[in-house]
């Protein structure tokens, strides 16, 4: 007979879940809201940082009235766990990448697809204008009301055996992707051989083999150790995907006018932080991997604009289409 154990188990670590969030999600106690975030990712990370400031910064303009406590390292739940808590209203506040966020605002797509954005100056435009704004707070209508947009860089190849300087050289080469179709997409567009390995396998696969690459920004490629057995990095910088902070739209409407200004104020102050923690991020990740041995290179984005296109030709109908466009002529 099988066992339902597994099953029973993800039934028992859910309810655990969510009697974390409800024990300490937008409580108040004498006239103080006590709000919870939950994150994925590792205390030294710049995201984490920047959500301890926002925390500290609500703390002091709120004068103590409301306080927002930040768990790392998934210690609440899984990235997708966190989004279903907050929907529930569970949980007040998470962070996730902008691609898992295409199953609620279908627009988000938009980021996953290859060279929309000319550059890092390109890309915080759109994000900053009322278009980017609006897709950011769209998700309120599922339960995902979007409060800033963090910084996560762009994507780029690094390899193992040769350095890629123009689509031709990945031709035959397998490139580690996420689980993502518009990822695999690109690759096969680019002349390579799209290959899923779950993050923590890389590092094996790389060193046995398994792939001849992968891509990622530069704070990832370090923090990983990946630059210990992949030699060669081009920043051809294919995708910016931006970080997405969510508050849950239950416990944003029970905030009254002067709390939520209160909480927006202190979310746009650790944007501003969190930028600068993320270049200074990326500056000491390049130095590193190059004192390492690893062959930095800044190819021509031409030629590999040029392959992608069709991508977004295919596009044409769709509402995103419409997006694309509007964004290529900021």
């Amino acid at each position: 007979m099988q066992s339902n154990q597994p099953t029973t188990w993800r039934r028992v670590l859910g309810c655990i879940a969510v009697t974390i969030g409800l024990a300490g999600c937008d409580t108040v106690v004498d006239d103080t809201v006590y709000m919870k975030m939950g994150h994925d990712l590792d205390r030294s990370t710049p995201v984490h940082k920047a959500m301890v400031h926002m925390a500290d910064r609500l703390h002091e303009l709120s004068d103590g009235s409301v306080q927002l406590e930040v768990y790392s390292n998934g210690q609440l739940g899984s990235e997708r766990e966190l989004i279903e808590l907050l929907q529930i209203g569970s949980l007040a506040m998470t962070k996730v990448s902008a691609s898992p966020m295409e199953s609620f605002v279908p627009e988000m797509k938009v980021f996953s697809l290859p060279y929309v954005f000319r550059d890092h100056e390109h890309f915080w435009n759109f994000l900053d204008s009322d278009a980017g704004i609006k897709m950011l707070q769209s998700g309120a209508d599922v339960g995902l009301r979007g409060l800033g947009y963090y910084d996560a860089g762009s994507r780029s190849f690094y390899t193992v055996n040769k350095q890629v300087e123009t689509p031709e050289d990945l031709a035959g080469m397998k490139i580690r992707v996420q689980e993502s179709q518009t990822s695999m997409a690109m690759v096969r567009s680019l002349g390579g051989s799209p290959t899923p390995v779950s993050w923590g396998e890389l590092y094996t696969a790389l060193s046995q083999g398994v792939v001849d690459g992968a891509e990622n920004n530069p704070p990832s490629f370090f923090i990983s150790k990946h630059y210990e057995v992949a030699k060669f990095y081009s920043l051809n910088e294919h995708t910016y995907v931006p970080d997405v902070v969510l508050i849950s739209n239950y416990v944003w409407n029970s905030l009254d006018e002067q709390q939520q200004a209160w909480l927006q104020q202190a979310m746009d102050e650790s944007v501003t932080y969190q930028k600068q923690l993320w270049a200074e991020a990326t500056e000491h990740a390049l130095e590193e991997v190059q004192k390492a041995g690893v062959e930095v290179v800044y190819p021509d984005k031409t030629p590999f604009m040029e392959r992608v296109e069709p991508m977004h030709e295919e596009l044409r109908g769709e509402p995103v289409y419409e997006l694309l466009q509007q964004i290529k002529s900021m």
